[in-house]
């Protein structure tokens, strides 16, 4: 029983950093010095070439070394890598991140939606600022130099100014991020849920090592498992349902432990995790196992059904495992067999594991709304919980369900990490789980 935690939650809290990063007061400064020589009296006056500006031959003299510096500044970004990072002087411990839009004459505002970071209560805090006479638009956050996360960005180019009032500019922000869409200066691309649209992802120079993600590629040279998608019955759902089946590489005479993934369609459609478990079982890290992973549907099907229901754990149980036992040869052992599951999918992987330890004798919930799960503390589960220090509502429940399992003798781990309610996060811990609960 351990538990494994953050410094403090309130240490990792998100701050807006008044004005700008040094990196972009590097670059007012060198407009205003660009200003200075060519004898303009205000650089901000045209504003990066967008509006008309004076004829003269010392204001075009002034605008080609602005739009110079720009350039160079925006190869630089797009060279790095956005968000660009920065030490924060004095305070080893935190980053300053500057998240940057290049902005044109239609650009009113910038917003950044970033998890674990951006109150969606507030959009409004999470605008980017624009730099005056430039078409830098950017906004710096102070961060813990742990945190990982997943963000998109929105520009509003709509005619007329936004609303000066809180509540009409929220609505319009509302409205706005719906178009949201990856960082284009971010190489660093995650899938979507439910929609095509890409997140980006950005991590800070301590967040904890993920041995085995790939987010572009699957790592060259490893024998690969087969992912294969039936769609089967299930009665205790009164419906059919998609399941995604991982086998791993080789043949298998042996009976394979098995996973059950809730959220099949995220894990195998769009996050390709077949690669990071290729890689986990050519490491030595797990053993060859399989994985049964049911889809989600849709939103509705997905809130109605994976919450602490009966009926989805007897689909689970009953239906799912003896349906795959007759195909492959896996495990009936409950010590060899998982359910996992992220959100309300971690809820019924917890339910699961209590209400059926003759099934599953090991549970791997991550960021699930555990303070509505009523369950029999004794049962023989061993359980590892992971949330997010950013998932402020249900951080505390989580410390609360670890104490309470461990005062009952349950094998309990708990794992903090710094960042939200996010994919991002949970797939790196996704594959430590798997490894503690199941590897050699």
């Amino acid at each position: 029983m351990s538990v494994t935690t953050g410094v403090l939650a309130s240490d990792a809290a998100p701050r807006r950093l008044p004005g700008a990063a040094p990196c972009v007061e590097r670059v007012a400064a060198r407009v205003a010095g660009a200003a200075d020589a060519a004898g303009v009296a205000d650089a901000s006056a045209a504003s990066g070439g967008f509006e008309a500006s004076p004829a003269s031959a010392a204001f075009e003299a002034f605008e080609a070394e602005r739009n110079a510096i720009l350039e160079e500044f925006w190869a630089d970004a797009a060279r790095r890598g956005t968000p660009l990072i920065e030490a924060v002087e004095g305070d080893p411990d935190h980053c300053a991140a500057t998240f940057l839009w290049r902005g044109h004459r239609a650009t009113r505002q910038v917003l950044l939606l970033a998890e674990g970071i951006a109150n969606r209560a507030d959009l409004a805090a999470s605008l980017l600022s624009p730099l005056p006479g430039t078409d830098i638009w950017h906004l710096t956050y102070r961060l813990r130099a742990d945190h990982r996360g997943s963000y998109r960005m929105a520009a509003d180019i709509s005619p007329g100014e936004p609303p000066a009032a809180a509540a009409p500019l929220q609505q319009r922000l509302l409205s706005l991020s719906a178009h949201a869409a990856p960082d284009p200066l971010n190489p660093r691309k995650m899938q979507g849920r439910w929609t095509d649209r890409a997140t980006s992802v950005f991590e800070l120079p301590r967040a904890p090592a993920r041995a085995w993600i790939e987010w572009t590629e699957p790592r060259p040279g490893v024998p690969r498992g087969r992912v294969e998608r039936h769609r089967l019955p299930a009665g205790a759902l009164g419906a059919e349902r998609d399941v995604w089946a991982y086998l791993p590489p080789g043949g298998h005479a042996a009976e394979l432990p098995v996973l059950v993934l809730c959220d099949g369609d995220m894990w195998f459609g769009r996050l390709a995790f077949q690669d990071t478990l290729d890689a986990l079982i050519a490491d030595g890290a797990l053993p060859p196992l399989a994985v049964l992973a049911p889809d989600a549907v849709d939103r509705d099907t997905r809130r109605r059904e994976l919450d602490a229901h009966e009926r989805h754990v007897g689909f689970l149980a009953d239906e799912l495992l003896p349906w795959a036992a007759g195909r492959w040869p896996l495990t009936t052992d409950p010590a060899r067999t998982l359910v996992s599951g992220q959100g309300l999918a971690g809820l019924t992987s917890l339910y699961a594991g209590f209400l059926r330890p003759e099934r599953f004798g090991n549970v791997l919930s991550q960021s699930a709304p555990v303070a509505r799960l009523d369950i029999d503390a004794s049962r023989p589960v061993t359980v590892r919980l992971d949330v997010g220090l950013r998932e402020e509502e249900i951080l505390d429940h989580h410390r609360d369900l670890y104490e309470n399992l461990r005062s009952h003798g349950c094998p309990v781990t708990l794992g903090e990490y710094n960042g939200g309610h996010d994919w991002a996060c949970w797939r790196g811990c996704l594959a430590e789980g798997l490894v503690g609960l199941l590897g050699h």
